[in-house]
């Protein structure tokens, strides 16, 4: 190492060494001044944030990120830097473990001799250069730079240790490596070869690890004439990720059927399978839908990642009083219990919770599902294969014999299956199960059409739960605003006065979408013995619905109602739920 190298590594630890304050630097420079300080610094008390002064800065709109790293890197003598995958050495990511680089926001740029340059958010911790030193036996060189441009760097090298660079993959230069895949597609042999390539494993990885990261449901991976996109569904919505090159696509879809275990060679036929697989040291199941197209084959990988599902009923979206009222009706030693509404909308996560609080070593819970996506500790959970005979209603009917105290099963389909769920509720089970109905009492009339005696289901029936979900307003970018009038007029005609309306504005935790997760809107039908004579006289829908909303049932669209007027949810939203009902 020269004389000069040296220089500059004790000059940045002199500096790093003599700390100011950050906010003495931004009234330096004129970027904020002493009485946005001082206010930024009673809401961080007052408010008890453990967010660092630099965040709420940027938070309250008095300066950006960038100014904050500026000021950082001329008050301590350091660069600063706007680091890109393409200023990296890839070589060098790998002399830090990948948790302390996330951790500690530090992005290893290049090694010259024995001196390492890094770029970090915090210049002024000393402790965590000596690690860094300590962790690569190097000395080292920084440069400041944002932690958004870093941990935005560090994701594209994810999810291997080995490095991916996905513009190396997607400039245009970069074509030519993927071209002989269009022209070989008939030759299997060469396609899983080429497959096996690390460019396209990486490409894999780094789309499944990241929808992870995402919260994303599904990842569908779609090919047209000319194009190939990847769209990630979060929160009930697709948006587009990335556009790897056409050429790709064969390939992608090889090493994902690979991965799934599925016939490479069968390209003109529908293909399930799964994968399973660790993200951060956790196991995370993906299902594999193929299915040939226009233009190929189209994918679709639904994610089941166990971190996502909530274990616990306070975490659902329920009111306080059905919350109360539901608790009450899972304690039942028998009976049956429903959970209705369209696809996608959290009736299993009900369920595993529901299972979840009720579960103990006094009781023998059984589940039947298609397919088991959730491991449960402590219970017995099956999984049918239709093609192999095995049924819901075969898999009830054995499952009787396994001396069960609660059974759930995961969708009532048939007559069947139905008929035996409200024979074993009324010999002493207690079941959970699932519906397609548009609101709560309309389980009473799915059942009948199943041809359930309308006098079984009066005796059996102990709740029915209906649900949808809704996305939530971003925390990060919640701000009150004044809807249209007429829509004003119609929550308020329903709902009574709402003092305020909030909606989300976009920022960049969010994607610029205004929402961040989902909720569920719920509606809880619990039929008294009125209720059930009723049945037995085969009431209409209609009226069932009126009498239990008379008796205090909250219907679906006043429940949603409530979340507005708490700020949980944009009247948007709510209204698009009543849209889709009808």
């Amino acid at each position: 190492m020269s004389y000069e190298e040296t220089d500059i590594y004790s000059d940045q630890q002199l500096a790093v060494q003599h700390k100011m304050p950050l906010g003495e630097l931004l009234i330096a420079r004129g970027i904020v001044t002493s009485d946005q300080i001082e206010q930024v610094l009673s809401q961080q008390q007052a408010g008890g944030h453990h967010k660092l002064l630099g965040e709420l800065l940027v938070e309250s709109g008095y300066c950006t990120d960038n100014q904050i790293a500026e000021a950082l890197a001329e008050a301590y003598g350091v660069c600063y830097a706007q680091v890109s995958p393409k200023i990296c050495d890839s070589k060098v990511i790998e002399l830090l473990p990948r948790e302390f680089m996330l951790e500690h926001a530090v992005l290893p740029l290049f090694k010259v001799y024995d001196v390492l340059t890094v770029a970090v958010s915090e210049p002024t911790n000393v402790f965590m250069l000596d690690e860094i030193e300590r962790l690569t036996g190097c000395k080292v060189q920084v440069v400041c730079a944002t932690s958004r441009d870093i941990n935005a760097t560090l994701e594209t090298y994810l999810p291997d240790a080995n490095i991916f660079v996905i513009d190396e993959i997607i400039d245009e230069g970069s074509l030519e490596d993927f071209a002989l895949i269009e022209n070989i597609t008939e030759d299997i042999s060469n396609i899983e070869e080429i497959a096996g390539q690390s460019p396209v494993v990486k490409l894999v990885n780094y789309l499944l690890y990241n929808a992870v990261l995402e919260n994303a449901s599904d990842i569908h991976i779609e090919p047209d004439d000319k194009r190939l996109r990847v769209r990630y569904r979060v929160d009930g919505k697709l948006y587009e990720k990335i556009r790897p090159p056409h050429q790709m696509h064969a390939a992608i879809v090889s090493r994902i059927k690979i991965m799934a275990e599925l016939d490479i060679a069968q390209r003109r036929l529908p293909q399930d399978g799964g994968i399973h697989v660790l993200v951060e040291g956790r196991p995370v199941d993906l299902r594999v839908s193929v299915m040939p197209g226009n233009y190929g084959e189209k994918v679709v990988i639904r994610i089941i990642d166990p971190q996502r599902i909530l274990f616990n009923l306070e975490s659902l979206g329920f009111s306080y009083q059905n919350l109360q009222l539901y608790r009450k009706v899972v304690q039942s030693p028998n009976g049956i219990v429903l959970v209705t509404g369209p696809t996608g909308s959290g009736k299993n996560t009900t369920l595993y919770a529901t299972l979840a609080e009720i579960n103990s070593e006094e009781v023998n819970i059984c589940t039947v599902e298609d397919p088991v996506e959730c491991n449960m500790v402590g219970m017995n959970q099956f999984q049918v294969h239709e093609t192999a005979g095995f049924k819901f209603s075969t898999a009830l009917r054995s499952l009787l014999r396994q001396d069960p105290d609660i059974i759930m099963v995961g969708e009532i389909r048939d007559k069947d299956t139905a008929n035996i769920a409200v024979q074993a509720a009324l010999t002493g089970h207690l079941v959970f199960s699932t519906l397609h109905t548009n609101d709560a009492p309309g389980a009473v009339t799915r059942l009948l059409d199943l041809d359930v005696a309308p006098y079984l289901v009066g005796a059996s029936l102990k709740a029915s739960l209906a649900q949808r979900l809704v996305r939530k307003i971003c925390p990060g970018c919640k701000a009150e605003y004044t809807p249209p009038k007429v829509i004003r007029n119609q929550v308020e005609d329903l709902a009574g006065q709402i003092s305020a309306f909030y909606r989300g504005v976009g920022c960049r935790k969010c994607r610029n979408t205004g929402y961040m997760g989902r909720i569920a809107v719920q509606e809880l039908f619990v039929p008294d013995e009125e209720i059930m004579e009723m049945v037995n006289d085969r009431a209409t829908l209609k009226q069932l619905k009126q009498r239990a909303m008379e008796k205090g049932m909250v219907p679906l669209q006043l429940d949603g109602i409530d979340k507005v007027k708490a700020g949980i949810v944009c009247v948007d939203e709510v209204l698009r739920m009543a849209q889709a009902d009808n």
